[in-house]
């Protein structure tokens, strides 16, 4: 009697984790396929760096002593307590602050985002710098047209946002509730994008990006523009109140957007610098190693995230006594 042929069981063919197959997210602009071999060190130390800033940083000194005696001397008076006399006036002094206020805690987020553009390759000097001006362009496009846009909606909106409460007497104002919650989001998006960076989840543009090459520096600009939205820097707040009483839309579009691009200004004369000095030896120390590429992206990005979060939404609340946090004597 013959014996009937067993067919083996069906295998399952569901696919197995990313985890236990070793597959990797995609190369695209934020993750180039390389995986550095100590993510896990540089995502610690990056954060430790992000907290390390949070203690040490002293708003009084960058928002005052630099700040303040930078705009001084740019505009030929004393930028507080001078009234802004005209939409001419006012676009003036919107770039001065804007240049002014580069290194208050919201600006270090920059350095993140330039972070990406470094180590061009190019025969010479002059072309790493001029294809660096391509990149920086559309960072800078990107900030102008949010900035430019929120402009807009406060000369619409006239002095009934919230960045006009300047309530006392140990109470969260209205100004200080919305620098958190934008400054948070911000900084959780660019945590996001180191750990993009690392290979530890997918890049959220890497779709977009392959179809428009232009849109993730459009992107990080438009977080950079987005600082103005939460921004409590006094000599802003200045030009804010002006714009706001205005009521002139076209004025708060301009003043806003130059503003941001002084914000962008010495950075980005910096970066060219930097491109053009030292671009070339860049290359060759990431192309010997391309996950160094990689490392050195997620660590921006992710010691601002962690920055902007700890300080603008942890370290904010220790001031009012909700909680303890560390701080130089300093920055007290």
């Amino acid at each position: 009697m013959a014996q009937t042929a067993q067919r083996p069981a069906p295998v399952e063919t569901r696919p197995r984790p990313a985890a236990v197959t070793g597959r990797r997210p995609a190369p695209s602009f934020f993750f180039n396929g390389h995986v550095p071999r100590r993510r896990a060190l540089v995502l610690a130390v990056s954060a430790l760096v992000g907290f390390a800033l949070t203690v040490v940083w002293s708003a009084e000194f960058v928002d005052k002593t630099i700040g303040d005696n930078v705009a001084d001397t740019l505009l030929g008076h004393h930028a507080k307590g001078t009234p802004i006399s005209g939409a001419l006036a006012g676009v003036f002094f919107a770039l001065v602050t804007g240049i002014a206020g580069t290194f208050t805690a919201c600006n270090i987020a920059v350095f993140s985002a330039l972070a990406p553009l470094t180590g061009g390759r190019s025969v010479s000097r002059r072309g790493r710098m001029a294809a660096a001006l391509r990149p920086l362009g559309q960072l800078a496009a990107g900030a102008v047209v949010v900035s430019a846009v929120y402009g807009m909606l406060v000369a619409m909106s006239g002095t009934g946002m919230p960045q006009f409460d300047q309530s006392q007497g140990g109470v969260l104002s209205g100004r200080l509730i919305q620098a958190m919650v934008v400054y948070g989001l911000i900084g959780l998006v660019m945590t996001y994008l180191g750990l993009a960076a690392l290979g530890v989840v997918r890049d959220p543009l890497a779709k977009l990006s392959e179809r428009y090459p232009s849109a993730p520096m459009l992107f990080m600009g438009g977080l950079i523009g987005a600082f103005l939205i939460g921004r409590p820097f006094p000599l802003f707040r200045q030009l804010f109140r002006d714009t706001a009483q205005s009521h002139n839309v076209l004025y708060g579009s301009v003043a806003f957007g130059l503003q941001t691009l002084g914000n962008l200004l010495v950075m980005s004369v910096l970066f060219l610098l930097v491109t053009g000095l030292f671009g070339d030896r860049l290359h060759r120390w990431m192309t010997a190693r391309p996950s160094r590429a990689g490392a050195l992206m997620a660590a921006g990005f992710i010691a601002a995230g962690v920055f902007l979060v700890l300080y603008w939404d942890v370290r904010l609340l220790s001031r009012f006594d909700v909680i303890w946090y560390p701080m130089a004597p300093w920055a007290a």
